[in-house]
């Protein structure tokens, strides 16, 4: 009776000692699950958060894109209406030189009056050094012509050999060029 007692009560201590066990391994198997999962969530969190910062980033990448983009726009705007401007610059510059330089109008007998009237001092200092220098032009262009221009003038057509003498004749622009460069000298 001894021994089935004993036996009995050894038997009850290893099933109590397995039930410690299992409970002890089904808490270590609770405990690794719970870590596991506290792991899981925190690569979760920490690839959500990197995916905010990419977005962040991205956005703030795609806004300094944009931003830089409409300054290249601004900066060819700029530079288009600076273009435009010296070029406006420029043909008014050329159409006043034009002006100044030209014949300064038709001159016919009714209007010989008016233009001489407009015409400033200095357009009449002109006339004179024009006239100076018409002189001297044209003696030493009589002289370079020689007999055979001659003969080949008298065959022309008087309309032809009055175009022919025109453009011979010093312009009253090339005329000013050389008296402001005989004044420059």
């Amino acid at each position: 009776m001894l021994r089935t007692e004993e036996r009995q009560r050894l038997a009850r201590e290893r099933r109590e000692e397995r039930e410690k066990q299992h409970a002890a391994k089904e808490t270590q198997i609770l405990e690794k699950e719970r870590k596991a999962k506290l792991q899981y969530e925190k690569q979760l969190e920490e690839r959500q958060r990197k995916l905010k910062e990419m977005k962040q980033k991205e956005e703030q990448r795609r806004a300094a894109v944009e931003e830089k983009r409409k300054q290249k726009i601004e900066e060819e705007k700029e530079r288009y209406e600076a273009v435009l401007h010296r070029t406006l610059e420029r043909s008014q510059r050329l159409e006043t030189r034009q002006k100044r330089w030209s014949w300064g109008g038709s001159v016919t007998p009714d209007s010989e009056g008016k233009t001489a009237s407009k015409r400033s001092p200095s357009t009449a200092n002109l006339k004179q050094a024009e006239a100076a220098v018409s002189k001297g032009l044209s003696s030493s262009s009589a002289a370079l012509i020689n007999a055979s221009d001659r003969a080949r003038r008298s065959q022309l057509s008087p309309l032809d050999s009055g175009v022919i003498s025109r453009l011979l004749a010093p312009t009253q622009a090339s005329l000013a060029r050389s008296k402001s460069a005989a004044t420059l000298a």
